[in-house]
């Protein structure tokens, strides 16, 4: 896993210490079995155009439904192509979630280089 490092100037945000996973390493850990939490941050209409199967939680509804990820072992979050994750990231963290990381590239990196079946948009 890497870090990120993030400026968004119309937001004003800086992350430099959100973990990160790469899509093929995501596709080992699901193949292999391992109690992975997908966490699809986008909104209800971008998860009906393509998603790649997990729990959707809009970034906006996060606060509210936090009780929804009690007892997962690791958390990663997706996005369409990663800011989105990385804020969920940054939020889990300071709401003490210890294994959350954000799908680097979102759901055009998995598409790009696990599973091109998945629509990009």
């Amino acid at each position: 896993m890497g870090f990120l490092l993030f400026a968004n100037k119309t937001e004003g945000w800086i992350s430099m210490s959100v973990p990160e996973i790469q899509a093929e390493e995501l596709k080992q850990r699901l193949d292999a079995g391992a109690p992975v939490f997908l966490l699809d941050v986008r909104d209800e209409y971008e998860y009906e155009i393509s998603n790649i199967g997990g729990h959707l939680i809009p970034l906006a509804e996060l606060p509210k439904r936090l009780d929804e990820l009690e007892g997962a072992d690791e958390i990663v979050a997706v996005c369409k192509h990663g800011p989105r994750g990385v804020k969920a990231v940054e939020y889990l963290q300071r709401h003490g979630f210890e294994h959350v990381v954000n799908l680097r590239g979102g759901l055009h990196a998995w598409s790009d280089r696990v599973d091109r079946s998945v629509r990009k948009y």
